[in-house]
């Protein structure tokens, strides 16, 4: 754990995600479970902007090469994608976000700091074919999928 990276997060609501340090009782990296957990609530609330941005400000904590910076680089590029496909309808906008996304999340973890990231993978892989798989798709996160609450746009608003 970095000084830069270092906050106080809760434990998983299930299971035992890659990040999660049981033996702590803590994350591995504390802000970026905070920026998971609010980027995928508002992405699941159809808030990709906000979603984007909460992703995108903990990308840059990491150095490249590193799986964190790839996965949150990675979903960096769903949250930008979505917000193509259903803000302009610009699937081929979309199609070539995702492309990149799925670049960046090859080799992450599966169950990545809660985050189903196969899930994920599988999801954009099929909207490479079929962009009407997205209605409805939401994010799963500690096996579940959560709805957006107030503080997870107060979140985004702090760090914009």
């Amino acid at each position: 754990m970095t000084d830069h990276t270092r906050a106080d997060a809760p434990p998983p609501d299930s299971g035992s995600p890659t990040g999660w340090r049981p033996e702590r009782r803590s994350w591995e990296h504390g802000t970026l479970r905070q920026a998971v957990v609010h980027g995928v609530r508002l992405y699941n609330a159809g808030a990709f902007h906000e979603s984007h941005d909460c992703f995108e400000a903990e990308w840059y904590n990491y150095g490249r090469g590193t799986t964190e910076s790839a996965f949150a680089h990675g979903m960096v590029q769903v949250a930008a994608g979505a917000y193509k496909h259903f803000d302009f309808e610009n699937d081929a906008g979309m199609c070539s976000l995702f492309e990149t996304a799925l670049q960046y999340l090859h080799g992450v973890p599966r169950d990545y700091y809660g985050v189903d990231v196969l899930g994920v993978r599988t999801t954009l892989t099929n909207a490479l074919e079929t962009p009407r798989v997205l209605q409805g798709w939401r994010i799963t996160l500690d096996e579940a999928q959560p709805d957006a609450r107030p503080a997870d746009f107060e979140y985004a608003s702090s760090i914009t």
